[in-house]
């Protein structure tokens, strides 16, 4: 259950986001909250965008893509709709960027500067598993696959597959290491 495809989903994927967020209050704050504000408009987009293919839900869907968009400049993220998985926990501000074909499962936590993408001249972007930690400044690209808990360390350069999971990865080029 990695995409939005129905109402229920979407009330699901928001309440796992809620909680992976450690919002303890059903709605963003006024003047705060941007990290969370971001993600309810994500996850409304990929509702409008999977579901709602009447053009009363195409009118919806292009709205809430500009306020998107715009949120998405304001907080320095390059995040496509679809790729997350519901309990998508993203730390900070600043620049994260993941490529359009990239796939990644539950409950991920992820932190500034991190580039997910695929190799020049390359269509194949990673296929990341649930419950995987991200931390600042990691880099993951290539047609690469991690399975499930995987922590990958802070400026760790990850070109090589992992599907067992289980892992914790630090280093340029990443390796494992015993925890």
């Amino acid at each position: 259950m990695n995409r939005i495809n129905s109402k229920k989903d979407l009330q699901d994927f928001l309440e796992a986001d809620r909680v992976r967020l450690k919002k303890n209050y059903k709605s963003p704050k006024l003047f705060s909250d941007d990290i969370w504000r971001f993600q309810i408009l994500l996850r409304k987009c990929e509702y409008y965008k999977n579901c709602r293919k009447d053009v009363f839900g195409k009118l919806i869907y292009k709205y809430w893509r500009y306020q998107l968009a715009r949120k998405s400049i304001s907080l320095g993220f390059s995040i496509p709709l679809n790729c997350f998985g519901p309990g998508l926990c993203i730390k900070h501000y600043g620049t994260i960027v993941i490529n359009g074909n990239t796939t990644i499962g539950a409950n991920c936590t992820i932190h500034v500067c991190v580039n997910i993408g695929s190799k020049p001249n390359e269509l194949k972007s990673p296929i990341i598993g649930d419950d995987a930690y991200i931390a600042p400044g990691a880099k993951l690209y290539g047609d690469i696959v991690l399975g499930d808990n995987v922590f990958i360390g802070a400026n760790a350069v990850v070109n090589k597959s992992f599907p067992d999971g289980n892992v914790t990865l630090v280093g340029i080029p990443a390796k494992p290491i015993n925890a």
